[in-house]
């Protein structure tokens, strides 16, 4: 069996809202992730629609009933205000349920945008996003997150373990994410070895969430 990871942000406090309405269509349920926005005021820009904070909704479904839970979302969106969020699906490729391994298919279609994923010691998520803005990116989401080892562990991919990271989640089209990537590789905050780690994934079907 295949699966879709559905993604959303939506306005703060409505991400158990979407969960629900996804249940509705055959969803067994949902993470719901704090993040911030990072756009510029009155800018619409692809994950960064103003600086407010913002629920991040992680839905799992099996691929057969994931255009019944996108529509239901989206419908239940459109009395919102428009750019209330947005939504997009990543092709998962193994699943482990049960303690059972699974592996999933890629879908064929053309994907117009890359999700950009970048994770650094805390502090340095908005200087990060100011050198994607300069190539080409519109905005971004904050996720607050730490790492899970203590002093003296093994490092995970080499990156050394501090409590406190930022994860910084940025939608771009297809044909900005190299130099989006090259801004970031850049950075002088990013220069010493194990001090940060980004990887993009293919995000299909971008949806704008709320009123048209």
């Amino acid at each position: 069996m295949s699966y879709r990871l559905i993604i959303s942000i939506v306005s703060h406090d409505c991400g158990d809202e979407i969960v629900k309405v996804a249940a509705s269509a055959g969803a067994t349920g949902g993470t719901v992730l704090m993040g911030k926005g990072t756009a510029a005021n009155n800018i619409l820009s692809l994950l960064g629609f103003g600086s407010a904070s913002k629920d991040v909704v992680l839905i799992l479904v099996p691929e057969e009933i994931c255009s019944d839970v996108v529509t239901a979302i989206t419908e239940s969106c459109r009395d919102r205000k428009k750019h209330f969020g947005v939504l997009w699906l990543i092709d998962v490729t193994t699943l482990m349920k049960g303690g059972v391994i699974s592996g999933g298919k890629i879908m064929d279609k053309e994907c117009e945008h890359q999700m950009i994923t970048l994770i650094v010691n805390k502090g340095y998520a908005e200087d990060a996003m100011a050198a994607a803005r300069k190539a080409g990116a519109g905005g971004g989401t904050v996720i607050n997150a730490r790492g899970t080892a203590k002093e003296g562990d093994a490092k995970f991919f080499g990156m050394e373990i501090v409590p406190e990271k930022d994860m910084l989640l940025i939608l771009v089209p297809k044909d900005k994410c190299e130099a989006v990537m090259d801004a970031l590789k850049s950075l002088p905050c990013l220069q010493t070895p194990g001090s940060g780690i980004s990887f993009c994934l293919e995000a299909r079907d971008f949806t704008l969430l709320g009123s048209k």
